[in-house]
């Protein structure tokens, strides 16, 4: 089956992120992809430190929009991230929701793992994601006609424990959509993608943002397309882009076969 990851550099003007998350989607569509993913935060990039003003409730203009898409699409949509409202709590969830090509919403992750950390010499480039955001709690593995999708977001992707899950519940597809940091991005982003990939033996989608987004925030970008022997099957560069894979799931059970890792694991 085909595929496709969407890569941008989203700002703070949400009507203009939504037309371009819109023509993208249109665009993979067009040229036959089942499987739209798109990136974290792909509605509304924040500056860092900042609230969002784009809060959503669990129906709000964002998830609206992925379903409506969706639907005039006809495609299965990994609607990247958007900020969830957390009644009684000033902080959001980090939420990524996959949508069915009727519109309906049929899976929800809250990323588990949040980004608190100190980059490059004295935490020059420090990172506090637990200021704004409160972690999920639930592994989730989408059900489609085409196998399970594992959800995870970004810095999930250092904690394999949440991939062997999403292996263990039967999961074809795992996707990662992701705002990489250049630092991190140049020497992780490409090398831990392939590894989850030979780890779970599944095609790994990995949209991300790209790009300088204000003054005090960019992104790796490099989105990927990942097989499950660990092959790259599609790259994007420093720019918004989409890019699409064939996905061979027959060539996905050859490999589970005939390298049983799933199946010989010893511990628990």
């Amino acid at each position: 089956m085909r595929v496709a990851v969407v890569q941008t550099s989203s700002t703070d003007d949400l009507a203009a992120n939504l037309a371009y998350a819109e023509q993208a989607v249109a665009a993979a569509a067009s040229r036959g992809a089942r499987l739209v993913a798109l990136p974290e935060n792909f509605a509304y990039m924040r500056r860092e430190g900042a609230a969002f003003p784009c809060v959503q409730g669990a129906n709000g203009e964002i998830v609206r929009f992925l379903g409506e898409t969706a639907s005039r699409h006809g495609v299965w949509l990994l609607g990247g991230t958007f900020p969830e409202a957390i009644a009684g709590d000033t902080r959001v969830y980090n939420t990524s929701a996959v949508f069915a090509p009727d519109g309906t919403e049929v899976a929800r992750y809250r990323k588990i793992h949040l980004f608190d950390v100190d980059i490059g010499e004295a935490g020059e480039d420090s990172y506090r994601e637990s200021t704004h955001f409160a972690p999920g709690e639930e592994v989730v593995v989408a059900k489609t006609p085409f196998g399970g999708i594992g959800l995870s977001v970004c810095y999930d992707l250092r904690f394999p424990e949440l991939y062997r899950r999403h292996a263990d519940a039967g999961a074809r597809f795992i996707a990662v959509p992701s705002a990489f940091t250049p630092q991190t991005g140049k020497d992780h982003w490409a090398v831990l993608l392939r590894a989850r990939a030979i780890e779970c033996q599944a095609f790994v989608l990995a949209p991300a943002q790209c790009g300088r987004h204000s003054p005090d925030r960019a992104s790796h970008g490099r989105s990927l397309i990942v097989d499950p022997w660990g092959l790259v099957l599609a790259q994007a560069g420093d720019r918004p882009a989409v890019i699409e894979a064939e996905c061979d799931l027959d060539d996905l059970e050859r490999i589970r076969a005939a390298v049983p890792v799933l199946r010989n694991r010893r511990l628990p």
